[in-house]
């Protein structure tokens, strides 16, 4: 059954070209019924092979087909060919599992839009760019998925082009994305140079056997690596992109936020963890820019407005929580998360476009309220998600974000302040969520007559998805149960193959101890709850003091609402600078002094030519006495000489 690992990403290929060339022709029912169902069916290869793999013993479990070679030239080899082991096979799992609903909840929401066939056709080609990324055997072959999800975004981001806020938004997230993707590139190149290949097999086990931790190359390459996570993954300074990517479909939002793009640098980082092991500092460096990115987009969460906004904070900074898991050398913990993320943010983004449908449009949580009378599915299937985002036990957010507190806190890199940091961001994360849920679905309707006359829930088509989502956020973190806990984290016992030679050697963690863990789980538990009771005592028993604290702490909530300004200072110290540079050297350089130089030349030799050509007048009388005075100036010169 490995054998036909190619079909997991071939067949949503298929579908792309079928619904990109003959879309327009078969109608939507059949477009929508290909695009899902080649979704579908990778998914339950990808399900076979994880099982397969499952039965196999744990130091088995890893399969390698070249398909063909790709690239030969002297000492360069690059080749078609894909990986399976527990790190690709569960992820695999995810974005075709999580796609797969995605695409079935499109059909629903993006019904009548006149361009359905292109919408599917990009969601196909957006699933298979992300299966080539997370198969792909080489660096070469990722970054062909790498910049596969990289143009899938820009199309589905600006898919309404019509708009400019659209069409500005998917050109921000190539143009950013293109910033960390020239430092993933100088990472491929110095990888190429050092070791003579790009094939994963070959690349790790010699970086383990022949360079010492901390060797000054190994670290380069992996803070290069990093740039291009920083981008994907939208990390500081790079995250400016994903908010403004709420201008595509919302169906486009949970594909980005949860199962595909932005969880490529995360994936990344996991991958190559053999490499950041032996590069102390920059996993130091992964780890602060994880924390720090972590608080700083919660912090932005707590004031924003638009549904989708809050949302898109959100993912940002549960990225920080995965980074910051990488960081301190828990990559098992960090892809948990992400696994559990994909979860909970599909649901929460699909659940917010559940409620935008029902109010035509609408995505000022300030203009809901009381929903949970007129769409009991979303409301119930939400309110799983914002349970589970915000860690509350049984949940699975708990489990994985518990983990990533706990070794932040007393792993071999981790350090009480990166904890802390990581608390802080929890407890904004628990208050943000809770705000938007109560004033989404609680207190009274605020929205106008005529969006309450027409509230309803949503079609089956896209609450079924909800529901399963829904299911999978409640008992999706079970896989990872830890041992204090009486259970065994099978989530990281699967992982351990991949991860366990990168985390060789690493040192005794300076905390722990039963006691001290079940303390930190204790806090974990108090600020969720912390951030529940602030968001219900402001939100729902005392409507008017938010008002109140808006005013007092005005300039703070200023700053929040505006995001610290950032897209404000980065538009005055680079982009209007270079926009400027450019029009400079467009009218001053290019056009008047290239363009000048080269026209005058053109000019001289035109209007020479045009004093010549009146000599050439077709008249033999005239050529005869011209020879003829010719010929009397040269007889004169040498007479007179």
């Amino acid at each position: 059954m490995f054998e036909y690992i190619w079909l997991i990403p071939f067949l949503p290929i298929i579908g792309t070209v079928i619904n990109g060339l003959l879309g327009k022709k078969l109608g939507d029912r059949v477009v929508g019924f290909v695009g899902c169902t080649v979704v579908g069916i990778s998914f339950l290869i990808s399900a076979s092979l994880f099982a397969q793999l499952l039965s196999l013993p744990s130091e088995s479990r890893f399969f390698s087909k070249v398909i063909y070679t790709w690239i030969g030239s002297g000492d360069f080899k690059a080749d078609i060919g894909f990986q399976l082991d527990p790190l690709s096979s569960l992820m695999i799992l995810v974005v075709t599992g999580v796609g797969f609903l995605i695409h079935v909840y499109s059909v629903g929401y993006m019904h009548k839009d006149p361009g359905y066939y292109r919408y599917f056709a990009y969601l196909n080609l957006f699933t298979f760019s992300m299966l080539i990324l997370v198969l792909a055997n080489n660096f070469l072959l990722m970054f062909v998925g790498w910049e596969g999800v990289g143009l899938c975004s820009y199309l589905l981001i600006g898919y309404w082009f019509e708009k400019k806020s659209a069409a500005d938004a998917g050109k921000k997230a190539f143009v950013v994305n293109r910033i960390g993707d020239f430092g993933f590139i100088l990472g491929i190149m110095l990888i190429f140079t050092t070791f003579k290949t790009l094939n994963f097999s070959e690349v790790f086990p010699k970086a383990v056997d022949a360079f010492s931790k901390g060797d000054p190359t190994i670290t380069l390459i992996a803070i290069f690596l990093f740039i291009g996570a920083m981008g994907k993954s939208a990390q500081i300074p790079l995250y400016v992109w994903l908010p403004d990517a709420m201008e595509g479909p919302t169906p486009v939002s949970a594909l980005i936020h949860a199962a595909t793009m932005v969880t490529a640098g995360v994936y990344m980082v996991s991958r190559c963890n053999a490499l950041y092991t032996l590069a102390p500092d920059s996993m130091t460096l992964v780890a602060i820019v994880g924390a720090a990115t972590a608080i700083f987009a919660a912090s932005i969460g707590l004031v924003q407005n638009d549904i989708k906004k809050v949302l898109a904070y959100s993912t940002v900074s549960q990225l920080g929580y995965m980074f910051l898991a990488c960081g301190v050398g828990a990559f098992g913990a960090g892809i948990f998360h992400l696994m559990t993320h994909a979860f909970f943010k599909a649901l929460l983004f699909m659940g917010a476009g559940s409620v935008i449908h029902a109010m035509g449009g609408e995505q000022d949580i300030w203009k809901m309220g009381a929903l949970r009378k007129h769409m009991p599915v979303t409301f119930l299937t939400f309110l799983a998600g914002t349970i589970a985002i915000t860690g509350f036990p049984g949940f699975a957010g708990f489990f994985s974000k518990d983990e990533i507190l706990w070794e932040a806190f007393s792993g071999a890199y981790g350090s009480p302040a990166l904890w802390l940091v990581g608390i802080i961001a929890a407890t904004f994360t628990s208050f943000y969520m809770f705000r938007m849920f109560f004033l989404t679905f609680c207190g009274e309707f605020r929205g106008t007559d005529e969006k309450l006359h027409h509230l309803h829930e949503s079609p089956g088509v896209m609450t079924v998805p909800l529901i399963i989502l829904a299911i999978l956020s409640a008992v999706g973190g079970y896989v990872g149960v830890p041992h204090i806990l009486g259970g065994s984290n099978v989530i990281g016992s699967f992982l351990a193959p991949v991860f366990g030679k990168g985390l060789e050697g690493k040192v005794e963690a300076h905390g722990g101890g039963e006691s001290l863990e079940l303390i930190l789980m204790g806090v974990s538990v108090v600020i969720a709850v912390v951030g529940l009771l602030v968001a219900y005592y402001l939100y729902l028993a005392n409507r008017e003091l938010p008002h109140k604290l808006e005013k007092k702490f005005k300039g703070i909530y200023k700053v929040l609402l505006n995001k610290y300004y950032v897209d404000e200072i980065y538009d005055a110290c680079i982009v209007n600078p270079i926009k400027n540079g450019s029009i400079f050297l467009w009218e001053k350089f290019d056009d008047r002094f290239i363009d000048g130089l080269v026209n005058g030349v053109a000019s001289f030799f035109d209007e020479g030519s045009a004093v010549l050509r009146r000599m050439q007048t077709g008249a033999i009388q005239s050529y005869m006495l011209s020879i003829v005075i010719g010929a009397v100036v040269i007889l004169g010169y040498y007479l007179l000489k």
